[in-house]
């Protein structure tokens, strides 16, 4: 479809996994588990996915639902709270450190370790890099490049990716998508989102060219040029009726042409809206294909947050809905490295988000809006794709669960109804949209989901990234956060740390080593391969207890271009 090929932590009501014995961070502790040990026999050379074999006759799920039969449906349970009934089959998320602190037994399972090139392969399994050519044939551009990259802890990932240059417009889109109650609906925004941005953006003009190359049968000048991994794919089955809504809404675009210059603000909350409204549609009509049909309901009711930069030339413009995040690094006079937020989390902890609920509902249902900082004491972010159990009337959802297919009428997720549910919806999928003038000092963007802020802070995100990108490493007294530190164990700090920087750029992706400190820093903020190789280790049933999927992509911006720029305008 109009493209040109280049190169819950949610809801689920199935029980937690039981737990396995696997090996914990510090040689002195023992070992934590609340299950038998694991045989030390099962954990040979352990590399990507042979994870899942091994421990699946160990770990399973005893209740067959919708949500464990269909991967669209995989059990996610950080973004949906239970209810009371189903409180049982819940357990919260603990911390990696809890758990390395645990109480104690006294036999020790045999410890293993993935050995660096087997964690290199799995750090690097998913990364991918693009070079922006250093002239386009329109102008030169103010992006160099951008490495992306993704490490899961949902089986599937949950997390999407996008990336695309506008080959009718100007600017290129990039974009992460975080998943929850399954994959389907990032899945479905991740392939569509771009065209509804590339489409909105248009001029009247070119609309009505491809419109007429559709009626006459003619072939279509493609839009977007995609640059994916090669595990970034497209649903071909429901490419059709994609493209159907997709020409459907630029024939709107043209009935409704003003004349007008398009302004990116209001293209980007457009598309946004457009897309959920087709996803709500899609569902509701349904469609004669029961594979469609299955799969347009799998996406309705599963959900997604979205962060979508758009790059023309100096100007940046970050479309968030939901709680994934948009960061700038920006390098100071002094060479040190600060964090500009370009985006703010939709969640209970942002106090204006909060307002804005309140403010859509009655005052009678103000206490029941929010609780637990959840929304309706379920959601977590506050805006989002799909999740048509927060938009749709009660009778509505009825209606479509009981005359869709046997395997949603029979889940019960899809049957419960969230609580004081009185005046729907309650969620949007419309985004915040942050606009920044690129300076010199602008050096690269972080898009990110919460899977890496959950696990480290924007000023050491900018710090790392910084130094990658440059090689240049501001050294800060090293702090030991209140421990009691021996003269050899500084001795040994000291040494990790040299070896770390000379180390740096085994990484040849700037968001494999973002991944990599992520999921590997110890409490001195350094990475312990021990550490890296015993998250990487954890079975698939246990990762998503003490880590969320992670995508990023690190965009970097030409000084030189953004300077050029700027003095044309003076």
């Amino acid at each position: 479809m109009l493209a040109a090929s280049c190169c819950d932590r949610r809801m689920c009501v199935c029980p937690g996994p039981r737990r396995i014995a696997i090996p914990v961070r510090s040689s002195r502790l023992p070992l934590l588990s609340d299950a038998m040990p694991a045989p030390a026999h099962l954990f040979p050379l352990i590399r990507n996915c042979e994870i899942s074999r091994i421990c699946s006759t160990v770990c399973y799920c005893h209740h067959k639902h919708l949500c464990c039969l269909s991967s669209h449906f995989a059990h996610s349970h950080f973004r949906y709270a239970p209810q009371k009934k189903f409180a049982a089959l819940y357990r919260p998320k603990e911390n990696f450190n809890h758990f390395i602190h645990a109480r104690d037994y006294a036999s020790t399972p045999q410890r293993f370790y993935l050995t660096p090139p087997q964690v290199n392969s799995i750090l690097k399994a998913n990364e991918y890099s693009f070079k922006v050519p250093e002239f386009d044939g329109k102008n030169v551009s103010s992006v160099l490049g951008f490495d992306s990259n993704q490490l899961p802890a949902n089986v599937p990932i949950e997390d999407r990716r996008s990336a695309a240059t506008c080959l009718q417009t100007r600017g290129m889109l990039l974009g992460v998508f975080d998943g929850h109650a399954g994959c389907a609906c990032a899945q479905a925004v991740s392939e569509r989102l771009f065209y509804y941005i590339a489409v909105s953006l248009l001029p009247h003009e070119t609309l009505l060219e491809i419109e007429n190359a559709v009626e006459s049968g003619r072939a279509l000048l493609p839009i977007l040029q995609w640059h994916k991994h090669p595990n970034d794919y497209f649903s071909k089955e429901a490419s059709k009726l994609y493209f159907n809504s997709l020409r459907t809404y630029w024939q709107e675009l043209i009935d409704l042409n003003s004349g007008e210059t398009t302004d990116v603000k209001e293209a980007l909350i457009n598309a946004f809206k457009r897309l959920d409204n087709d996803i709500s549609l899609e569902a509701q009509v349904g469609d004669p294909n029961s594979f469609l049909n299955y799969l347009v309901l799998r996406v309705a009711f599963s959900g997604a947050t979205a962060c979508v930069a758009h790059v023309d030339g100096v100007d940046l413009h970050i479309a968030n809905t939901g709680d994934s995040r948009a960061m700038l690094g920006v390098q100071e006079e002094d060479g040190s490295w600060s964090a500009v937020n370009l985006s703010y989390d939709h969640n209970a902890q942002n106090e204006h988000e909060v307002e804005r609920v309140k403010m859509e509902h009655p005052k009678s249902e103000e206490k029941s809006l929010v609780k637990q900082d959840r929304l309706l004491g379920l959601l977590m972010p506050f805006r989002a794709f799909g999740d048509v159990k927060f938009k749709w009337s009660i009778e509505l959802q009825k209606r479509v669960v009981e005359s869709g297919p046997d395997q949603l009428n029979d889940n019960e997720y899809t049957k419960f109804i969230p609580p004081n549910y009185h005046t729907p919806p309650y969620l949007t999928a419309e985004p915040e949209v942050i606009y920044h003038k690129l300076r010199p000092q602008d050096k690269f963007l972080v898009l990110a989901t919460d899977g890496l802020w959950e696990t480290m802070h924007r000023q050491d995100v900018a710090r790392i990234v910084g130094e990658y990108l440059t090689g240049v490493h501001h050294q800060q007294p090293i702090a030991v956060g209140g421990y009691k530190v021996t003269l050899g164990q500084m001795h040994g700090l000291l040494t990790e740390r040299r070896a770390r920087i000379s180390s740096v750029f085994e990484d040849q992706n700037a968001a494999t080593h973002l991944i990599r400190h992520a999921v590997g820093n110890n409490e001195f903020g350094t990475v312990d391969h021990e550490r890296l190789s015993k998250m990487l280790s954890l079975p698939e049933e246990l990762a998503r207890m003490y880590r969320d999927d992670i995508t990023i992509i690190v965009v970097q911006f030409n000084s030189h271009v953004i300077g050029a720029c700027q003095n044309e305008e003076l």
